[in-house]
């Protein structure tokens, strides 16, 4: 099997990624239908409206963040997902149901959206450690890539699908839809082979359990730089779906369809660079650096767009950076993190991830009611530049980075620092140390 599918070869992680796929194509689905209905049908084209949907949906994130993360360390996780993945069903069916018989509103479809996000917050920790579970550590990097495709194929096929579905049938059967989708998810769990998973060792039941994932965090300068790039973007930068409702409905006048067409061309950059990453053996931090920076660039030309095909082509680029960016880090801070910390520490990630978004996506919300779409994505832009700087400033300060002129090199300026991971002899001594002080204080 190709290297750039070789987590394929695991049965387990083939019945995940076949029955996650299905599932994420539902949930695109409902992502699209939803903030066109609050766009066009429960607004009349407020921008901000949407943004508040998406702070409901995405701030639970960050309010659960101390215990979230705890959870997934304490709990069996094949069967903490299947309980989360079951409510996320039943919260799409109770959405579509009030959107069918016609009686949804605006404040309900917030609480539908507070609701899927509480529910999320203790899913995503969970999700996103059980990889680890499904495959061993050298496919790790692999495994986590052909999520993030997995993922990002979803969102090429499911706004396209659900724009022709809501000018059909309308949105409520689209949320219905989503619901019968969540079946495939709970059926691939169902099936895995218990035998043959790798579970992690479970923290034990003790006091101090989330002050020890704050601490661990904060002794590792190098993931607080990942967490800082990824506020950065994620809070300002990854409002898509306010920056192409607005860009299809406001500046070009169009529909429902062309509306889910952007983000099926975003996506197929978002699974260009997944596919890319998963070739790489080592996730890197300069990775990310080098993607932010393209992020910035390609959202500030994205904004400079003058039609609809023009702006849809660039956002290929877009979904490119954006993706190779969150894939890098979330394989960077897995693979370097002490696997009886995992839980909390990506719980910690997800919360900077997604819990930004609240703060963001009003803002960004409010920037395109006020000044334009076009402004909103020069906000995204500015969020790629400022990563890149943060992350310019710790490994000027913390690794010796060094920028010479050097005729010998391909472009005449040679780059110099002293690596962007840690070495295995450190890493190895502080997973025994954090492993030895929990054992002591159980």
């Amino acid at each position: 099997m190709s290297s750039m599918f070789r987590s394929l070869g695991v049965a387990n992680y083939r019945l995940w990624f076949g029955g996650a796929m299905v599932s994420n194509v539902g949930t695109w689905m409902q992502r699209t239908a939803q903030d066109w209905i609050v766009l066009t049908k429960l607004t009349d084209h407020d921008a901000a409206a949407v943004g508040v949907t998406m702070a409901l949906q995405f701030g639970p994130q960050l309010l659960l963040v101390p215990v979230s993360g705890l959870i997934a360390d304490r709990f069996d996780r094949r069967r903490l997902l299947f309980v989360t993945q079951a409510l996320m069903g039943l919260l799409a069916l109770g959405l579509g149901l009030i959107t069918v018989f016609g009686v949804a509103q605006l404040w309900m479809v917030y609480s539908f959206a507070f609701g899927l996000g509480v529910v999320a917050a203790i899913d995503a920790p969970a999700r996103q450690t059980f990889v680890s579970e499904l495959v061993g550590d050298d496919q790790l990097p692999n495994a986590v890539a052909l999520n993030s495709a997995s993922f990002n194929g979803a969102r090429m096929i499911g706004p396209a699908v659900a724009g022709v579905l809501i000018a059909l049938i309308g949105s409520g059967w689209v949320f219905l839809l989503n619901a019968g989708t969540f079946a495939a998810t709970l059926l691939a769990i169902a099936l895995l082979r218990t035998d043959q998973l790798r579970p992690a060792k479970r923290a034990a039941a003790r006091r101090g359990q989330i002050r020890d994932g704050f601490r661990y965090v904060r002794g590792r300068p190098d993931i607080l730089v990942v967490f800082a790039m990824i506020f950065l973007v994620g809070t300002f930068g990854l409002n898509f779906p306010i920056f192409t409702s607005t860009m299809a409905s406001v500046e070009f006048g169009a529909g429902a369809d062309a509306f889910g067409l952007l983000s099926s061309i975003l996506a197929i950059g978002s699974v260009t660079g997944a596919l890319l990453s998963a070739r790489r053996d080592r996730p890197r931090l300069r990775y990310a650096v080098i993607a932010s920076l393209g992020f910035g660039v390609t959202c500030t030309v994205a904004a400079l767009m003058p039609n609809y095909w023009a702006f849809a082509a660039v956002l290929i680029t877009v979904g490119l950076s954006s993706i190779t960016l969150m894939t890098s880090a979330n394989a960077y801070v897995q693979t370097t993190t002490s696997p009886i910390m995992r839980g909390r520490v990506m719980a910690l990630y997800m919360a900077i991830f997604a819990g930004g978004t609240p703060i963001g996506a009003p803002l960004v919300g409010w920037v395109a009611n006020a000044f334009g779409p076009r402004w909103a994505l020069g906000v995204a832009a500015a969020s790629g530049f400022a990563a890149v700087i943060v992350a310019l400033w710790w490994m000027r300060r913390a690794k010796d980075l060094r920028v010479n002129w050097d005729r010998a090199s391909r472009f005449n300026i040679a780059v110099r620092w002293r690596g962007d991971g840690r070495d295995v002899e450190t890493a190895t001594t502080e997973i025994a140390v954090v492993e030895a002080e929990s054992q002591r204080s159980s």
